[in-house]
């Protein structure tokens, strides 16, 4: 990990060393420790600290381990963190370079003349100690971090560090406003598009009883993870693990389900899993199933838009209201896509004034598609088809949205 990309904890508590290494193994961290704040290396402060047998640098985060080391490891002198360093390691991380810096309670005091920066955090475990705002304030610290029952904020934190987050992934859901609409398919198509243009792109497939988006795309026989993998999923999953563990199909992520008889997979894991796509950038294209259970809800939650596929046709409107009812409740952007041609006296915009949703479009029922599909090629694929040309449009408005999301 680049030094610029590694925290920075400042303490002499070595049971908070001990619970703020541990928390960094979990998110994945190797950080820099500093013990004291002397003047130079060489003084009784860094003697203490190697004496100390603690590991201030390579901590290992796939071992777990709390970062004691034998003596002769690679101790990182401590430096002046007022910003003049001596005796700094290769690529150690300073006061104003780390991504994040963690001050112990009992080395507050000792920063106090630092220049300030964002991402400090004060961490102890004293739930009672009413002067910790105080001294808070006087470092500049964002946000007062007490253990153990901060640990779930603060391991999140520091894994935004290690991968690296910034702008989120815009996340798309598509849902069938009835039976056979054509969620999946329209589904798959964004994300096959979104592949194409460049955009880094993972498809979730959401519905249990959809038959699984792998085999939409061509590649059931595609090694990599599926949900039930992912059920025992609890807390933050690595983005990073979560990218490279799915298989890869057509330039593109895809969650899909097995073949085998679980179809159930908890709300929390639901959300960490989600979460985790989301946090890389790029596109997720998540496929929903119609029915919003607990699970479902956790997922649109997290989705900047639903597209609502509906046939255009008065039976479909009548299903389409009661599913949009349900997914207004936790969707905060719900668009209708109307899908075929509509009778006489009844269009596009109609079904989405029936539906209380602003249009996203009309997308035309492809001849054809289905035998392709059945050949090994996914929708979307055709550069040229009125379903392409539909999901380049719609990414061309959404990603070059400042929203986020087309207007």
């Amino acid at each position: 990990m680049p030094g610029g990309g590694r925290p920075l904890i400042i303490t002499e508590d070595p049971l908070l060393l001990d619970d703020l290494l541990r928390l960094c193994a979990a998110a994945g961290a190797e950080p820099h420790v500093h013990h004291t704040v002397p003047e130079q290396s060489g003084t009784p402060g860094d003697v203490s600290a190697r004496r100390a047998g603690w590991a201030v640098s390579g901590t290992s985060g796939a071992s777990g381990e709390s970062g004691r080391t034998d003596e002769g490891s690679n101790v990182v002198n401590s430096a002046d963190v007022g910003g003049e360093e001596t005796g700094r390691s290769s690529g150690d991380t300073g006061w104003e370079s780390a991504p994040l810096v963690l001050v112990g309670d009992d080395a507050a005091r000792r920063v106090r003349g630092a220049p300030r920066r964002d991402g400090v955090f004060l961490v102890g475990r004293d739930l009672d100690d009413p002067g910790v705002w105080q001294r808070a304030v006087e470092i500049g610290a964002e946000e007062v971090l007490r253990l153990p029952d901060a640990e779930s904020r603060l391991v999140d934190r520091i894994a935004d560090v290690v991968e690296g987050a910034g702008r989120p992934a815009l996340a798309v859901g598509v849902i069938g406003g009835s039976g056979g609409a054509g969620a999946s398919t329209l589904a798959c198509a964004l994300a096959v598009r979104a592949a194409r243009a460049g955009e880094r792109t993972i498809l979730i497939d959401g519905d249990p009883l959809g038959g699984g988006m792998d085999v939409l795309l061509g590649g059931e026989g595609a090694e990599g993870l599926r949900w039930p993998d992912f059920a025992g999923s609890r807390g933050r999953v690595g983005a990073g693990a979560l990218e490279e563990s799915l298989p890869e199909l057509h330039a593109l992520r895809v969650l899909s389900w097995d073949r085998g008889d679980r179809v159930v997979v908890p709300p929390a894991a639901m959300r960490s899993v989600v979460a985790a796509a989301r946090r890389r950038g790029g596109v997720v294209v998540v496929d929903l199933p119609r029915r919003v259970d607990e699970a479902v809800a956790e997922v649109l939650a997290q989705l900047d838009l639903v597209l609502m596929v509906v046939p255009g046709e008065l039976r479909a409107v009548a299903a389409a209201r009661r599913v949009a009812a349900g997914v207004r409740m936790v969707a905060r952007d719900v668009r209708v896509v109307v899908r075929g041609r509509c009778p006489d006296g009844l269009d596009a915009e109609v079904v989405a004034d029936l539906l209380g949703a602003p249009l996203a479009g009309v997308v035309p029922v492809e001849v054809g598609l289905p035998g392709r599909v059945a050949e090994g090629e996914p929708p979307g694929a055709r550069g040229r088809s009125a379903l392409a040309r539909f999901c380049d449009g719609f990414w061309q408005r959404a990603l070059g949205s400042a929203q986020g999301v087309p207007a």
